[in-house]
């Protein structure tokens, strides 16, 4: 694996699937396409996005696998996956997922202790994997399931600080931790990415480094667009980030369905087929939101000549 994590669009990844809920790899390579399209700097697969709780360790092995090799020196592709409960069986799965060509190996910030554990039980957990994983590149992922842990300034300068660490997706919502986070680090080789829409502007004023999250599964070049002219369009920025705000409104949706479903819009062999959702409970309703939704932002795309 090499570290260079470029600054960007970095979509949390869906997983196709088939109509018998197996893994849809002829769907996955026409998203993958679809991503890279749109300009993106790098795709984070096996993430919870990607249903990572319900994979087995070899789905989300060859998950890692097929993107990283589909990807190729096109983009950079990084990877999570450790969810087991006991810290010596998420090394076995760590170990095996840093093999599988991917560019930065990603720890879950909630499996590395429980919701009442200290920092200080956080760190001894995390000196472990550094031990067994020697000379990896790592990133953090502040995931909401199975509880939401986020990383204290101090905490994430002690991981800038091993060397290891070079990329952070940051799930905390607000900008005062995210700027506390970013004066932490500052002169370490860790890049943040900030997961929360409503926020992206004013962070990227702060100084991270692109976007990471749900709405990227709907419009990547958008937010692409975001970074290309924040410093220099100011007011047509101002006017793309109150669309993005505006319509991560959707996340609160049935999510990943309502993501695939708009893959299908898009035309995609994407089927309606989640391991944590059923179809049956994407109403008729959600559906037309996704479309008027994707109309919105067809007309924006239009208004800003973005390109794809």
């Amino acid at each position: 694996m090499r570290t260079a994590i470029p600054d960007g669009v970095w979509p949390t990844m869906i997983t196709p699937f088939t109509v018998d809920n197996t893994v849809d790899y002829a769907a996955l390579e026409v998203l993958i396409q679809w991503y890279l399209d749109r300009g993106v700097a790098g795709l984070f697969a096996v993430c919870q996005s990607s249903e990572m709780f319900t994979l087995t360790l070899a789905e989300r092995l060859d998950l890692a696998r097929f993107v990283s090799r589909t990807v190729g020196s096109r983009a950079k592709v990084i990877a999570s996956g450790h969810i087991s409960s006991s810290l010596s069986d998420q090394i076995e799965e760590l170990k095996a997922m840093a093999d599988t060509g991917i560019e930065a190996l990603v720890l879950v910030v909630n499996r590395l202790a429980g919701q009442n554990d200290s920092e200080d039980t956080w760190k001894r957990n995390t000196e472990k994997i550094l031990e067994a994983l020697p000379n990896v590149p790592l990133g953090l992922y502040e995931c909401p399931a199975p509880y939401k842990r986020l990383l204290s300034a101090e905490l994430l300068r002690w991981c800038a600080e091993t060397g290891q660490f070079w990329f952070l997706k940051d799930t905390s919502c607000h900008l005062q931790d995210i700027s506390d986070k970013l004066r932490a680090v500052a002169g370490t080789e860790l890049k943040i990415f900030n997961a929360n829409a409503a926020t992206l502007l004013e962070s990227l004023k702060l100084g991270v480094s692109g976007y990471s999250g749900v709405m990227a599964n709907f419009h990547p070049e958008l937010y692409r667009q975001l970074m290309e002219i924040w410093q220099t369009q100011p007011q047509q920025a101002v006017r793309l980030q109150n669309f993005l705000g505006s319509a991560s409104l959707v996340e609160r949706q049935l999510y990943p369905m309502n993501a695939k479903y708009h893959a299908v819009l898009e035309g995609m062999p994407i089927h309606l087929a989640a391991r944590v959702q059923s179809a049956e409970d994407f109403s008729s309703a959600m559906r037309m939101e996704v479309q008027q939704l994707r109309g919105l932002a067809q007309d924006v795309a239009v208004q800003l000549k973005v390109t794809r």
